[in-house]
């Protein structure tokens, strides 16, 4: 079996970005560009990634601290052959090494793949790919029988060698005992004064290796980020995809160009995104959901048939089947609503257990409560879970009913079919089938005179 080895750059201070952040930790679609690569490789299995790190490399290195992860520094910014030089001595000897940037988040695994299988004793594999405008890349230059001989940087390149469109992406596949011959033989001898790995095209030439080009599948998995502005605009390529590949699974999407999926989004079929919905983490969705416009859903699980209404917020939470949320609902952490239940607008729960067919329909607060099924929580219901120290819980049995403007000082328990009355504040357990009555007594003053207004106030 082919040991592989991956060496990717990360070390880039991203001086266009105008940040403080290392560039490759900057996010698209939720993750940061470093992580799109690393799971691109991790899709391929197994395998040993170095990752070269420089500017802010503390950062990097607590975010993908990993048992496969290696990290060598480039304390000086001399050229990407000088980079990859850095982890050369953590690459093993019998490895074929695919170098990889920190900043090109794109890249699918299924190209890093066909790169690979090119690679043999007397070839390596480059990936190439043909712009409209290759202004900026270095150029593939090939000879007369159209094998590739090697690539002129744009700076170094003659006005002939600028008609080229064919441009280096900088992605490429070699053997370890290839690098490690190669790579001391690069100079410096260029209108940048640093070391190109671009330069191992020309030696692999010199020894009779055949450079094979290997093209990705579309231009934005070569597209590398220096801006903010191209991050922004890499955002949408990859959230058209993304939108792209839901309604060919199932989904309608009421406008895919206002869809935000930052991380992964897993559906069913027959469901309706409105627009302006935003998706994070992993969220799971069944069948035959609708989702209104303006919802963020977090790290969740959506059940069949659910209908969430616009500008609701559901965070790692769990929503039975057929369940209906919203509008202006915010599920928060712990929340777990079972089939049929209804939360309504304006209520917000956490680490909320909702039994089937149970209800809180209005203007509400639970938090840490239990309820079982077929309860009924009036509008302007508060759980008053927080003591000042401590959280405590709220136990509601079946068939409860809670009036409206009520108050529930937990712990507490109302047992099966208990009954509170509106505007009660409950300190004590309600037993099965009672009425828990908790009001201030009232009183009625007569001939009471409304306070005027002084003349001096007016």
């Amino acid at each position: 079996m082919t040991t592989i080895n991956y060496v990717i750059l990360a070390a880039g201070k991203g001086t266009r970005m105008r940040s403080a952040k290392p560039k490759v930790l900057h996010k698209l679609a939720g993750r940061s560009m470093l992580h799109h690569v690393v799971a691109a490789v991790d899709a391929l299995g197994d395998s040993k990634k170095i990752i070269v790190t420089g500017h802010g490399a503390a950062l990097v290195e607590e975010k993908f601290e990993k048992s496969d992860t290696l990290f060598v520094q480039q304390k000086e910014q001399l050229g990407t052959a000088h980079a990859v030089q850095m982890a050369l001595p953590a690459i093993c000897d019998d490895a074929v090494v695919v170098v990889l940037y920190g900043d090109v988040p794109l890249i699918l695994p299924a190209t890093i793949k066909r790169l690979l299988q090119v690679v043999g004793n007397k070839s390596i594999g480059l990936l190439t790919i043909a712009l409209d405008d290759p202004e900026g890349y270095g150029r593939i230059v090939r000879n007369s029988v159209g094998a590739i001989t090697s690539i002129v940087e744009q700076k170094d390149a003659s006005i002939e060698q600028l008609n080229i469109n064919e441009i280096n992406t900088g992605v490429l596949a070699l053997s370890a005992k290839q690098l490690r011959e190669w790579l001391p033989k690069i100079d410096n001898n260029n209108a940048q004064g640093e070391y190109y790995l671009t330069d191992l095209i020309a030696l692999a030439v010199d020894d009779d290796v055949t450079v094979i080009s290997v093209h990705p599948e579309t231009a934005a998995e070569v597209e590398g980020v220096n801006s903010r502005l191209q991050l922004s605009q890499l955002e949408r390529t990859f959230q058209r995809q993304l939108a792209l590949r839901l309604m060919e699974s199932g989904t309608t999407l009421a406008d895919p160009a206002r869809l935000d999926v930052r991380g992964e989004l897993i559906t069913g079929t027959d469901n309706f995104i409105d627009i302006n919905c935003i998706f994070e983490g992993v969220v799971t969705m069944g069948s035959n959901v609708t989702i209104g416009p303006n919802c963020c859903i977090t790290n969740s699980t959506i059940g069949d048939g659910v209908k969430i209404k616009a500008n609701t917020i559901i965070e790692e939470s769990f929503v039975g089947d057929q369940a209906i949320v919203g509008p202006f609902a915010r599920l928060r952490p712990g929340t777990k609503l079972g089939c049929d239940t209804k939360v309504g607008n304006f209520v917000e729960t956490k680490n909320a257990i909702v039994g089937d067919g149970s209800k809180i329909n209005h203007l509400s607060y639970v938090g840490d409560a239990q309820l079982g099924e077929n309860v009924n929580i009036g509008a302007g219901t508060i759980t008053c879970n927080y003591d000042g120290v401590n959280k405590h819980k709220t136990l509601l049995g079946d068939d409860v009913f809670v009036g409206s403007n009520t108050t529930l000082v937990a712990p507490i328990q109302i047992s099966q079919g208990g009954f509170v009355a509106a505007g009660s504040t409950v300190t004590t357990a309600v037993p099965a089938d009672s009425l828990a009555v908790g009001r201030a007594k009232q009183r009625n003053i007569d001939g009471w005179k409304r306070p005027m207004k002084n003349n001096r106030d007016k």
